[in-house]
């Protein structure tokens, strides 16, 4: 059986969880804690040299880590990657523009100000933010006249850029200003469905300042 590597209120491990409940795929399940250390442990290591969550254990022994080369494997085969070769680079095009303006931005400035981190990294605010208004904006540019980011249906190039995207209120972004995204947001939860909730931070003791 696989086992995913997991830490509750990571956005990356959360496109995992969806995925493998879209396939109907069991898993086991192995928390980490990351803010005591485990995931630097040589045992983790060997695992994801990285030192990050989410790690997908195959049965054989092997692992992925990275939370969109995770969506690939799983997807490979199933709709949500599609065989086409252009609309699979599509995919493969949103996935890397997730991990470079979606995730390092929102996602880090979403970490900060629930965490209480906020003012400690406010260097960076600033410039984390204007890159947050350009991500959004590309969004509603390319949905506008679209119903999925690649062609009509979802795929893990939906998932993965859902993941932190749809939480940008979190860190003071506001989503009326960009309709076509908040619309294609509410295509994906229900076409997620509602069994994969969003964890707060405040589960983990460990997590804040």
């Amino acid at each position: 059986m696989l086992t995913l590597y997991d830490y509750l209120p990571s956005q990356n491990a959360w496109k995992v969880r969806v995925l493998l409940g879209l396939l109907s795929i069991a898993y086991d399940t192995r928390i980490i804690s990351i803010f005591e250390g485990e995931c630097r442990t040589e045992t983790f290591l060997k695992l994801n040299p990285a030192g990050a969550v989410p790690v997908l254990g195959l049965d054989n022994g092997e692992a992925i880590a990275e939370s969109n080369a995770i969506l690939a494997y799983l997807a490979e085969g199933t709709p949500y990657l599609p065989s086409d070769r252009f609309a699979r680079a599509k995919v493969m095009q949103w996935l890397f523009f997730e991990q470079y303006h979606i995730e390092p931005v929102i996602g880090s400035l979403r970490y900060w100000t629930l965490t209480g981190r906020l003012e400690r990294n406010q260097a960076m605010v600033a410039g984390k933010r204007e890159a947050g208004v350009r991500a959004l904006g590309a969004l509603e540019r390319s949905l506008a006249d679209t119903q999925f980011l690649v062609g009509n249906a979802l795929t893990i190039a939906d998932i993965a850029v859902y993941a932190y995207s749809h939480r940008a209120e979190d860190c003071g972004f506001s989503l009326a200003d960009y309709p076509a995204v908040d619309a294609w947001m509410g295509r994906v939860s229900e076409t997620i469905g509602p069994d994969y909730p969003v964890h707060p931070y405040s589960i983990d003791p460990h997590s804040h300042a």
